[in-house]
């Protein structure tokens, strides 16, 4: 039985609806009828009827949250008008790489004269950096553009990204749920979250593993569909030639599989958190070959899988990746000023014996990521807003960017003080919500094994498990942006299966519709009640203090 569901597109009647995943009701007895559906309903669906309102709803839902996204994001993107955070690191070495094709070295208190407009203090000599040059190529596109004198070059390029992730959460969103409405909420939510906000108008380098990631994590949701698509193909030409199905197809030809391999190979090089969804994934990926051999009846699918599939997932996604990341090293290997570019040339260190033949370039590049991987795991210096990632989830300590408190007269101030600041703290009902709803994922995964839900969780177990393994080091709540897009779609997930059916009771469909209405109207209401405090807005210092609501926070 096909049916359309309230956002005009093609169900089929399961026992698992298409649209959020939630199971179908029984049908009601044929002694009792009992009214489906609100007056809300059947004006949408009269709504959908109209000739291109379907096609108007299926764009125009994603491109508004979209649009939204920009307003919130690049409205005073050039304020606070000085470096934020560490975007000290960040942007100076994007305009040395610019300059000289690696990260150079800056005088001490550089801060202010290139606040002031002097960008040109930079020195040849290389500077240690703890990341890979991949994020700060991409702020240097905005800085090639704008100029680094313009406070907006220097986040022009990580705002544009955020801006374009909300758009994509919502095709991904609705290619899990099958929803437009469930999708553009998704899109929405993210659009007016704080923490994403924040991280859009701050040229850090978390926003650019965040939607490398998401891109991942799109090109495996589609090669997941390509793959069953092509399994049922082998096995109907087995059928049709009379031959057994023993181990099952060694599957070559999985473009998107190469895409998430590259794509998680590009987020590994702008920060080494983007390995844990490579490793992840490619996991992910031989589980659910696995899954689908077994449901296709295939005997030997758990060997099937380890021996013919295994390698061939390796070579499709790990190569693509170590090659993506090394291409993002190539102003340093085709330089000689970056920092260790010169080291297998010092007398004494150079590999001997059975390793001489590899080139001094090579050898100096492993020495620096052998540096590098011990700066990482061995950082610990103490630091005000380090978080510890247990934490993470509760909003228990947000990382402040910026703050200046001025008096009554000074910068504006007509109060007795006044604040600007900037603190990425996400929307409290929003975060917390998304929390619970995770929560509630993990038992529901176990209880109905959905696979949905399974592939949101791995997002999660990707973003934001390994973190908890390194929690005696320095680490801070805003890495928590890599994961935020899949708390929202666990959180949207939630939503539907309260939302229901339009063919549910009537009672029990405006009791999810008012329900969800409520929730939205009160994280639209804080959204706008903090967002002068996520763009360094001047406020009352009393009104800064109303958004202290946990002693971290402070």
């Amino acid at each position: 039985m096909t049916r359309l569901d309230a956002d005009g597109n093609a169900e089929v009647g399961t026992a698992v609806g298409v649209a959020t995943g939630t199971p179908t009701a029984t049908a009601p007895s044929a002694n009792r009828v009992e009214p489906s559906g609100t007056r809300l309903d059947a004006w949408w669906g009269r709504l959908l009827t109209i000739p291109g309102a379907q096609r108007f709803w299926y764009w125009g839902g994603p491109i508004a949250v979209t649009l939204l996204a920009a307003v919130l994001r690049l409205v005073r993107l050039g304020d606070p008008r000085s470096l934020v955070f560490d975007e000290t690191f960040y942007v100076k070495d994007a305009w040395t790489l610019l300059n000289l094709g690696y990260e150079g070295s800056w005088p001490d208190n550089a801060d202010r004269a290139f606040n002031a407009g002097d960008v040109s203090a930079f020195t040849t000599s290389g500077s240690y950096v703890a990341h890979p040059p991949l994020g700060k190529w991409m702020i240097a596109l905005g800085l090639r553009v704008f100029g680094a004198q313009d406070t907006v070059g220097w986040r022009i390029s990580t705002a544009i990204v955020g801006i374009l992730a909300v758009f994509l959460l919502v095709i991904i969103a609705r290619a899990l749920f099958h929803s437009t409405l469930l999708a553009t909420i998704a899109g929405g939510l993210f659009a007016i979250d704080g923490h994403a906000i924040v991280m859009s108008r701050t040229a850090l380098l978390d926003n650019f593993v965040m939607i490398f990631t998401l891109l991942g994590f799109g090109a495996i949701l589609l090669d997941r569909s390509q793959s069953a698509t092509r399994l049922s193909l082998w096995l109907a030409r087995r059928a049709d030639a009379g031959r057994g199905i023993d181990w099952g197809p060694a599957i070559w030809w999985r473009p998107w599989l190469l895409s998430a391999g590259i794509l998680f190979g590009a987020a590994s090089a702008v920060k080494w958190s983007g390995l844990y969804f490579l490793a992840a994934f490619a996991v992910y990926s031989l589980v659910v070959d696995a899954l689908a051999r077994r449901a296709a009846g295939i005997p030997f699918f758990i060997t099937g899988t380890i021996v013919k599939q295994g390698p061939i997932t390796f070579l499709l996604t790990i190569p693509l990746a170590l090659a993506t990341y090394l291409a993002s090293w190539t102003g340093w290997f085709v330089t000689k000023g970056g920092y260790f570019r010169n080291f297998a040339d010092t007398p004494g260190n150079a590999a001997t014996g059975v390793f001489s033949w590899v080139p001094h370039s090579v050898q100096s590049f492993f020495h620096y990521q052998s540096s590098v991987y011990d700066f990482n795991v061995n950082e610990n210096s103490a630091h005000p807003y380090s978080a510890n990632p247990f934490g993470w989830l509760f909003l228990l300590r947000p990382t402040a960017f910026y703050y200046v408190g001025q008096p009554e007269g000074q910068g504006g101030c007509s109060y007795a003080s006044c604040a600007q600041y900037v603190t990425s703290i996400a929307n409290p009902i929003l975060w917390w919500a998304a929390t619970a709803a995770l929560f509630y994922l993990v038992y529901r995964l176990v209880r109905y094994r959905e696979w949905r839900v399974g592939l949101i969780l791995m997002g999660m177990v990707a973003g934001y498990l390994p973190w908890l393994l390194y929690s005696n080091r320095t680490i801070f709540q805003f890495y928590a942006i890599i994961f935020e897009p899949y708390l929202i779609l666990g959180l949207v997930f939630v939503i539907g299966l309260i939302l229901g059916r339009p063919d549910d009771s009537t009672y029990r469909r405006t009791r999810g519709m008012a329900l969800v209405a409520v929730f939205l109207f009160f994280v639209v209401l804080l959204s706008a009640f903090f967002y002068p405090v996520w763009t360094g807005m001047q406020v009352p210092e009393l009104f800064a203090r109303l958004h202290y609501w946990l002693p971290g926070w402070r």
